[in-house]
């Protein structure tokens, strides 16, 4: 499937193959690619979205509410509303997996929106960060919960 729209944040990339406008705003369908050691968004909840990952290449290393799992091709894991967590690759070569989002209050826009602060040439003020994923449902937590 060639994807709508490939935004890049930071080092991943995200391939949007579905978003609201496909879906009558239920879900929102990416790829994810995580290079080796890329720098990730931090740890977060979301306040009305699930989350299901689906590896696709490599190994991702997802964190659910301080408990790590390794997702490796053909596993998957979901994530629900209110559970703080974070997705990275700490082994060696590309991670890719396919994400769906339900509903899809968290799409490109939330992506473009912080591509804008994150190419300014100096590291990302953390208050427009956060309030940017406030705007779109994501609550940072810094520190994962168990």
């Amino acid at each position: 499937m060639t994807p709508k729209e490939i935004i890049t944040v930071g080092q991943i990339q995200l391939s949007f193959l579905l978003d609201g406008e496909d879906t009558n705003n239920e879900s929102v369908m990416f790829e994810m690619v995580i290079p080796y050691g890329a720098k990730v968004p931090m740890p977060h909840y979301h306040i009305d979205v699930d989350e299901i990952v689906y590896s696709l290449e490599g190994i991702t290393t997802t964190t659910i509410n301080g408990e790590s799992t390794d997702l490796n091709p053909g596993d998957h894991i979901f994530v629900p509303r209110g559970a703080v967590h974070h997705h990275e690759n700490i082994n060696h070569g590309d991670a890719r997996s396919l994400c769906v989002l339900t509903p899809a209050s968290i799409g490109p826009a939330y992506f473009r929106e912080l591509v804008t602060i994150l190419t300014k040439g100096a590291p990302p003020d953390p208050n427009e960060m956060k309030a940017i994923m406030a705007k779109h449902g994501l609550i940072a937590a810094p520190h994962p919960v168990k």
